[in-house]
């Protein structure tokens, strides 16, 4: 099953359950691709003791998941792409949602 994930928070428990299920979701064998908007894009930046969102990004990313991040989102908060969340367009968010079989937002 085609799985898309638009995550809008960086509230750090949030942001990491999202990327836990994104990953339990590819390890089930699903395709699964994030979207980052709003101040999702800044998930990649938490650092918070009991909810490493960023090593669940890096483990989503490393098991073949894909991040996009709003690029009008990150241009806003005066922030630059990575490779691990390359820039992209609200183009890609709706192609996404077209994509997929079933769509969860947190």
């Amino acid at each position: 099953m085609n799985i898309g994930i638009i995550i809008e928070t960086h509230e750090p428990e949030k942001a990491w359950n999202a990327f836990r299920f994104a990953v339990t979701s590819v390890q089930k064998e699903h395709i699964v691709k994030v979207f980052l908007m709003g101040e999702a894009v800044e998930c990649n930046n938490i650092n918070d003791e009991r909810y490493n969102v960023p090593e669940q990004m890096e483990k989503f990313s490393e098991l073949g998941g894909i991040i996009m991040a709003c690029g009008t989102c990150l241009k806003s908060r005066q922030m630059q792409s990575s490779e691990l969340c390359p820039i992209s367009t609200m183009n890609d968010c709706v192609e996404m949602v077209e994509w997929a079989d079933k769509l969860v937002t947190f």
